[in-house]
């Protein structure tokens, strides 16, 4: 359970409130953009995204204790492709960021675009959530998210931390991909949603997990008291993660990283030394080759020194 990981962790650097009993865990922006359809229903739309915003931040995805400081912000961005009332493509950016340690500085822990996002949705019509049952396509893309985001954050502040949650967007996909609903079958896409889970539940790319709880609690909540150790220990990371593309170069967990990361990467490398900054340079260069204007930032720092 999370609080309870973080009750043992956070005892050390005291990072979050008093725990104040049971509550909902995301503090959840749902944003709805209808442009690219002419004459969409506004009443519609608006009633959706009223609808989505109270079952993400009014549900109880755990069993674990939230602060009212505690709460997971992300936010879910809609941009409606198609609508033939009831039916609606989408695409969906998923965003979420958490907190480090002793700063007011946030960190981004996922920016995904999920390009197959597909439901029918009549106006009013209530989101039900169910563990066990399969209640609609638009459910179990937000029931598969919310277990996502959870399971990521839980992950940066304890080993595994994650693992119910993950367990639980399994259950989400194999009842999806039952049903047939598009964007959920195994091997169909290397970045739908079964490859989203596959890439943090293979053992071929566990090391992405690794990599969660090592560039935050040991990296990124380290910066402000040892900047040089923080830096280290997030070095330290880029070699695991070049572990996971070595074994999986196509993995979609290679690219949430650089889509969360990357910028900040270059911002935690802006004071390292020549050495380590070219190392650095390196292993991503390896990795996202496609990223070499981005990836000169960190060396161009050099220049300026």
């Amino acid at each position: 359970m999370k609080k309870f990981v973080i009750m043992t962790t956070m005892a050390l650097c005291s990072m979050f409130s008093p725990l104040t009993g049971v509550g909902q865990e995301l503090n959840c922006a749902v944003e709805i953009n209808t442009d690219k359809v002419q004459n969409a229903n506004k009443e519609v739309f608006s009633t959706l995204q009223s609808a989505m915003s109270d079952y993400m931040t009014t549900q109880l995805w755990t069993d674990a204790q939230f602060g009212k400081n505690e709460k997971i912000d992300c936010r879910l961005y809609f941009t409606i492709n198609k609508y033939e009332e009831p039916n609606i493509t989408a695409d969906l950016q998923i965003q979420s960021t958490r907190p480090v340690y002793n700063s007011t500085y946030t960190t981004t822990l996922i920016n995904f675009k999920d390009t197959k996002v597909e439901f029918t949705y009549e106006n009013n019509e209530p989101l039900v959530f169910s563990e066990i049952n399969w209640e609609s396509n638009l459910t179990a893309v937000l029931n598969f998210y919310a277990y996502l985001i959870i399971a990521i954050d839980f992950d940066t502040f304890s080993p595994n931390g994650g693992d119910p949650y993950y367990e639980k967007a399994a259950t989400v996909v194999r009842m999806a991909q039952s049903e047939g609903e598009s964007g959920w079958k195994a091997f169909e896409d290397t970045k739908n949603r079964s490859a989203v889970l596959s890439a943090f539940t293979d053992k071929t790319t566990s090391g992405k997990r690794e990599v969660l709880y090592d560039y935050h609690r040991k990296g990124l909540d380290e910066m402000v008291l040892s900047p040089d150790k923080g830096r280290m220990a997030i070095t330290q990371t880029l070699n695991t993660l070049k572990k996971v593309y070595d074994l999986a170069p196509m993995s979609v967990c290679l690219t949430m990283f650089k889509d969360a990361k990357m910028d900040e990467l270059v911002n935690v490398y802006s004071k390292a030394s020549r050495t380590e900054k070219d190392n650095v340079h390196d292993i991503l260069k390896d990795m996202y080759p496609a990223e070499g204007t981005r990836l000169k930032k960190i060396k161009e720092e050099n220049e300026n020194e």
